[in-house]
């Protein structure tokens, strides 16, 4: 997993360095980065981080919501159980502010079930066959939670998990840590697994930066699953979207990669130049119809680029993604079904679409796709930059 190392967004970039010597990032900038949440929110009062209650885990525990601003009006709101984003809320062309990722204001409904609204994904994001994959020698069973495969890190994932706040304020910027500790066994996966995600907001831009350390080999893919919708209402069919990838990684009945890199070109899935989401649906395979599909980011992996670009031309809203990932799975809501609701909002068929940056899905059993082992003595850090704008 040799990989080059990004820091929170007020360090420049910093090529040629292998993990093992990444240690000296750690998510500095912040000088000891252990300033009280009171200082957080008296340092900018344009730039803050509030607290308040969310709700009650089934064990008992406080679930509490954290809420970033800033001098750009924008505000993402984050609870720490399941490290979920409930809210991006920014101004449309005309100043209208508005949430633009679906999910619930209470934790209750996220408890009854959800398909990954907002939430961190780990320890494997997306699917691997069979739920099982061999390393070193020794084979691993997973939970079968997606037909015969193993999805978004089985039954009970990181979205499921309560992770340790610290509130971290600086300067201009608002930015939440949330840690975790997966013992070694956690639903089949090898290792002690010590993960950290820091939510940076700084002026028109989430940092969500990534890291982890093993002591023992294991497998690891971790992305951010929020379902984006710039309109904050009706589906995403008319989005217009820029995907910077010239390959994709082609599926099975079953959503597993075949294991090839094919070309987009002259394919529905070629979005090199914009175009609007909905409009070669007829052209794809599968049920429920819409994609549900692994891009390969072109460029250097490891190197920070731009993954993909989405708008709403009604409203103006625009977001790009950035990362230091190989990979984007994009995905349009195919399986929601009207089922869930928030307040006036109904989150029917296409309500929604993903941009989750990451390692190609099954990579455990894809000798060709880039490697997702982590060892002992490496640090694992990636990283994925949200940038929101209005186009007139």
């Amino acid at each position: 997993m040799n990989r080059k190392i990004y820091e929170l967004s007020n360090y420049p970039l910093i090529s040629g360095l292998t993990l093992i010597i990444a240690l000296v990032l750690m998510l500095g900038g912040c000088n000891s980065g252990k300033k009280s949440e009171a200082a957080a929110e008296q340092k900018n009062p344009k730039c803050k981080v509030e607290k308040s209650f969310f709700g009650m885990t089934p064990q008992g525990d406080s679930a509490m919501l954290y809420t970033l601003k800033n001098e750009k009006n924008i505000t993402i709101t984050i609870t720490n159980y399941g490290g979920i984003i409930t809210g991006i809320f920014t101004p449309d062309k005309n100043g209208k502010t508005t949430n633009i990722v679906l999910g619930f204001d209470n934790l209750e409904q996220y408890l009854e079930g959800h398909p990954y609204f907002g939430a961190l994904v780990g320890r494997y994001g997306n699917r691997i066959a069979k739920a099982q994959f061999s390393l070193d020698g020794e084979s691993y069973a997973l939970a079968a939670n997606d037909g015969n495969n193993t999805l978004h890190g089985g039954l009970e994932g990181f979205d499921k998990k309560l992770w340790s706040p610290q509130v971290i304020g600086c300067d201009e910027r608002s930015a939440l840590k949330l840690s975790y500790v997966s013992p070694d066994g956690e639903e089949g996966y090898p290792g002690n697994l010590s993960v950290s995600v820091t939510y940076e907001l700084l002026m028109d831009q989430l940092f969500i930066t990534y890291e982890a350390k093993t002591d023992k080999a294991t497998v690891l893919n971790l992305t951010n699953h929020s379902y984006f919708n710039l309109a904050g209402e009706g589906t995403i069919l008319d989005h217009i979207l820029y995907i910077n990838a010239s390959k994709y990684t082609p599926v099975n009945d079953e959503l597993i990669p075949t294991g090839e890199l094919a070309n987009v070109e002259g394919t529905p899935f070629d979005f090199r130049k914009p175009n609007i989401i909905g409009e070669r649906f007829e052209n794809l395979s599968g049920e429920p119809v819409g994609y549900d599909h692994n891009f390969v980011i072109d460029g250097n992996e490891g190197e920070k680029r731009l993954a993909a670009k989405a708008l709403d031309p009604k409203s103006g809203r625009f977001i790009e993604v950035s990362t230091t990932e190989p990979g984007v799975q994009f995905y349009t809501g195919n399986f929601l079904d009207g089922t869930l609701k928030s307040g006036n909002r109904t989150y029917e068929q296409h309500s929604g679409f993903c941009l989750e940056t990451q390692h190609f899905p099954d990579s455990p059993n894809q000798s060709d796709f880039p490697t997702t082992v982590l060892r002992p003595g490496e640090l694992f850090v990636s990283q994925t930059i949200f940038k929101f704008g209005i186009e007139e």
